[in-house]
């Protein structure tokens, strides 16, 4: 599809029926704008980390060769405070961070600190090991390895050349 720009004419001014020329008009802008309308942008629900007052830490997950790796940022949750099952293919992390107790007598400007519950829960695909799962909280930072069962671990087959005939 072609770029397509709009000319305004008169210095910006909108157009008169006298000052349209063949090039301005267009019979397909109608059409294009209908396409670029989504019925359900109103409807769709909000990421939840946008919702005001919940609490919703940062996930990374990559694989690598030997395992699928999780990374939360969970700052101010205790190891106590967090919840990792397994429930066949799903792993769900869960926990929830405590608001500070309020003083009376403190005077708050702003607050943009974030409490609550949250619950993520993620499916594996087949060929995680779920029984040698590790989960370890350092520095406000959750990481969970879900190791990969050798049997779908890549191996190196060795190439050999054939022998040439002199």
């Amino acid at each position: 599809m072609a770029n397509i720009t709009v000319r305004k004419t008169h210095g910006g001014q909108a157009a008169t029926p006298a000052s349209i020329t063949p090039r301005d008009f267009d019979p397909l802008r109608s059409f294009r704008d209908m396409l670029r309308w989504d019925p359900f942008r109103e409807m769709a629900p909000i990421w939840p980390a946008e919702l005001a007052g919940e609490f919703s830490p940062a996930f990374e997950v990559k694989e690598n060769a030997t395992a699928y790796v999780f990374k939360a940022d969970v700052p101010g949750i205790k190891d106590t405070e967090l919840d990792v099952t397994v429930t066949g293919n799903r792993l769900t992390i869960s926990g929830h961070r405590n608001e500070e107790k309020e003083d009376k007598n403190d005077t708050y400007y702003f607050c943009e600190r974030k409490y609550g519950a949250f619950s993520r829960a993620y499916t594996l695909p087949e060929g995680a090991d779920f029984e040698h799962v590790n989960a370890e909280l350092n520095a406000g930072v959750l990481t969970i390895a879900v190791p990969k069962l050798a049997s779908v671990q890549p191996k190196k087959i060795a190439v050999q050349s054939a022998p040439t005939k002199a």
